[in-house]
């Protein structure tokens, strides 16, 4: 895996694509502020399209140790596992499909898992639960993962339950499909409005630490083992708010992949059928804009990756990438005691 290691500063303050120049209020804040000399910015405004309010935050803060991470020649993460931990269908698809799609093509073996219903993006509470539990499932697909899990809590009420059967459930899953590897919403994310999802975000950082414990001695009776979660990329949503960042994924190569993941969910999110609804809304104004093609899986496909993506096109701009999603990201470390007798070894004489 190539990487690159970038300063704060020199990282976030890149050109603003003139896309987003006539748009978007944080964006004036991008381009001009009072803060004065002596101050050193903390936080650095996004530059938005203003065509989603559900792709990138508004403010993001850079580790000093930002890492990019880019495409790796061959299966380097055969033998993998890998688990997309989402509240609801379109959370994976919005925030990190690309970079789930670029390891499972890097060897990964991948699981989606759901932890709502989505009973409140429906016609009514049935038709959310049967047509998004169908979306979960192509959307699942469409990333390459090797199987797809429903939870079925309650949709924006995940908070009235107790955490620790949550939890206990992804220890469950976690140890008995072997995982290595996170993706969920950032358990220290500020300012995210969605009560599901600091919920989620919160059970799946227990289930990764306990899920390498002796936490539930019965699984191990029933002949699973320990699961060490050894690497977690958390993403945010949060529009007014900002997050850590200290790895962005190049997925450049991974764009189309991330808007048919999106296109999948046909019944929640900004996505599914947008693009046959604009189609039609030009032509009752007697216009048309060719890019949307002149068939519905055009449409669809062409609205998300021309308008909804847009955001981690400029995102990625400001790396030197065609398109990006960022993380705050936890990598794997060597037992501490190993450490010690690499340093002991190191100090130690002869006897």
């Amino acid at each position: 895996m190539r990487r690159r290691r970038f300063l704060a500063g020199a990282a976030a303050l890149g050109s603003v694509p003139a896309l987003a120049q006539s748009n978007r209020k944080a964006g004036a804040a991008a381009q001009h502020s009072d803060l004065p000399a002596r101050f050193a910015p903390c936080a650095y405004a996004t530059t938005k399209t203003g065509y989603s309010p559900f792709t990138i935050p508004d403010y993001y803060t850079f580790a000093s140790d930002l890492i990019i991470e880019r495409n790796a020649p061959g299966k380097p993460h055969a033998g993998k596992v890998l688990a997309a931990v989402q509240a609801h269908v379109d959370d994976v698809p919005l925030f990190c499909s690309g970079t789930v799609a670029k390891l499972i093509d890097e060897g990964y073996t991948g699981y989606l898992i759901r932890v709502s219903n989505d009973e409140a993006s429906g016609a009514t509470p049935g038709h959310g639960v049967a047509e998004n539990e169908l979306d979960n499932r192509n959307a699942a697909k469409q990333l390459g993962c090797s199987k797809a899990f429903s939870f079925y809590y309650r949709n924006h009420r995940m908070d009235d339950g107790a955490i620790i059967e949550l939890r206990a459930r992804l220890i469950f899953l976690f140890r008995a499909l072997r995982v290595n590897t996170v993706f969920t919403m950032d358990p220290y994310n500020h300012y995210d409005e969605n009560p599901d999802h600091v919920v989620v975000g919160k059970a799946v950082e227990g289930a990764n630490w306990m899920s390498g414990g002796r936490d539930y001695p019965e699984h191990f009776k029933a002949g699973l083992k320990p699961a060490s979660i050894r690497e977690k990329y958390y993403y945010a949503r949060s529009p007014q708010g900002h997050n850590l960042v200290n790895r962005i994924v190049d997925v450049s190569s991974y764009i189309d992949a991330k808007a048919r993941v999106n296109v999948a969910n046909q019944n929640k999110g900004p996505a599914g059928g947008a693009g046959i609804r604009l189609r039609e809304y030009l032509r009752r104004q007697g216009k048309k804009l060719p890019l949307l093609g002149g068939d519905d899986e055009t449409a669809n496909f062409q609205y998300v990756k021309q308008f909804l993506l847009e955001d981690f096109h400029l995102l990625g701009q400001q790396f030197g990438v065609q398109y990006a999603e960022a993380f705050r990201y936890i990598g794997p470390e060597s037992p501490y005691e190993d450490r010690i007798r690499r340093a002991a070894l190191e100090k130690a004489v002869a006897i």
